[in-house]
C-alpha cells in the first residue's frame, strides 16, 4: 500500500477495508495487525504503514483502546459543566484532563440561558467518588460555578464509523 498524501485522499479498496476493521474491535490476537492484514490480503507492514501514514499526516489523531468502564467497576459517571473564563479555559481544561477519572473534556459555546462552556466527564465507582473529584477540581481550578449531571441510563455508546460496510462498496 503506497503512502497517501493529504492532497491525494482517495483510498484503495484494501485500505478502506483496513480502516473499516480498525475503527471497530481489533482481532483478539497476539498480532492483531497481522490478522487484519491476512483478512484483507495485504502484509502486516502494509497495515502498519497505512496507519502510521494516517497518523503522521494528521488524517487520524490517535489510535487507542476503549475500556468498558462499567465492566471495570466504574459504574457511575457525571458530566460536570463549568462556567470558565474563555481566556482561561485551555489552562483549566489541562488541569481537568490531568485527572485519571476524567475521560472527556470539551469547550462549547455558551448561551444566555446556559452559561457553561467547559465540560468534563468524570468516572467513579460511586456517586460520592465522582462528587469528590468535582470538589477537588473546584479547589484546584478555583472554579465554583459548576453543575453536575449524573447519567441515569446509557442509551448508545459506539465509536464513530467512518468506513461503514455500505460505504466500503461505494465508489
Amino acid at each position: 500500500m503506497p503512502a497517501k498524501s493529504k492532497d491525494k485522499p482517495e483510498l484503495t479498496p484494501a485500505e478502506r477495508a483496513v480502516l473499516r476493521i480498525v475503527q471497530d474491535t481489533l482481532p483478539d490476537s497476539q498480532r492483531p495487525f497481522a490478522a487484519i492484514a491476512e483478512s484483507v490480503g495485504v502484509t502486516e507492514e502494509n497495515v502498519l504503514g497505512l496507519l502510521r501514514d494516517f497518523k503522521d499526516t494528521g488524517r487520524i489523531r490517535r489510535f487507542g483502546a476503549t475500556l468498558r468502564h462499567q465492566r471495570a467497576g466504574y459504574k457511575f459517571n457525571a458530566m460536570a459543566a463549568w462556567r470558565a473564563d474563555d481566556a482561561e479555559a485551555d489552562r483549566l481544561a489541562g488541569m481537568m484532563t490531568a485527572r485519571p477519572e476524567v475521560s472527556h473534556c470539551y469547550k462549547r459555546l455558551t448561551y444566555p440561558e446556559w452559561p457553561y462552556n467547559l465540560y468534563a466527564m468524570i468516572h467513579g465507582k460511586s456517586r460520592e467518588q465522582c462528587l469528590a473529584v468535582v470538589e477537588e477540581l473546584k479547589a484546584a481550578t478555583g472554579l465554583a460555578d459548576c453543575l453536575v449531571l449524573f447519567s441515569v441510563q446509557e442509551l448508545k455508546k459506539t465509536s464513530m464509523a467512518y468506513f461503514s460496510f455500505f460505504r466500503f462498496f461505494k465508489q
